[in-house]
């Protein structure tokens, strides 16, 4: 079986990746490091920079991943600066900026980059949903940013945050989802077949 390493030090998008790569057969190696993220409005140059720095680690195939989320409300903020928005002003920020607001529609854009030495490929999803008024929900193994408490995507029965998902909600989003790393993992899994 052919192996990929996932560099990154978010557990919880090793362990959405590994739903991926184990319906795709394909071996997910984690290692644990964190890269230098280029400050631009440029998805693409953001993962394109990460996943150079991730081969130039492991030295072999290797994806990077980055997200931006987006407020409409708020001109777009916090855009790709998300990590530092969560860092500095955290959820409980983020809802009181949306205190009184009715316009509650947002979006997370991710980015995974593809590098094997040679070939760079690029993945992209756009998740559509709206922001909850309050923090809501529980961690889980899943959870890769604290706006799950936060983000009812639009597919969800109930108007339940991510947070609030059960396991086997779960498993159904994944089915139904065309997420960045599940593009990647299909993609692959078709690349090695041709291959052979």
């Amino acid at each position: 079986m052919q192996k990929i390493t996932f560099v990154t030090t978010n557990k919880g998008k090793i362990a959405t990746a590994q739903h991926y790569f184990n319906e795709s057969k394909i071996i997910l190696e984690a290692y644990v490091h964190e890269l230098i993220e280029l400050q631009s409005d440029d998805i693409t140059e953001i993962t394109n920079f990460k996943v150079m720095q991730a081969h130039k680690l492991v030295n072999q195939p290797c994806i990077a991943q980055d997200s931006g989320f987006y407020i409409d409300a708020l001109n777009g903020f916090p855009k790709n600066y998300t990590k530092f928005a969560l860092e500095t002003i955290g959820i409980d920020g983020i809802i009181k900026l949306m205190n009184g607001i009715e316009n509650r529609i947002c979006r997370f854009k991710e980015c995974v980059a593809f590098y094997d030495g040679n070939e760079t490929k690029f993945f992209y999803c756009i998740h559509e949903g709206r922001l909850s008024y309050e923090a809501l929900g529980i961690n889980n193994t899943e959870k890769w940013s604290d706006l799950w408490y936060l983000f009812i995507p639009d597919y969800s029965t109930g108007g339940k945050t991510l947070a609030q998902h059960t396991a086997e909600e779960m498993r159904e989003r994944r089915k139904h989802i065309n997420s960045s790393i599940k593009q990647f993992a299909n993609w692959y899994k078709d690349k090695l077949k041709t291959a052979h």
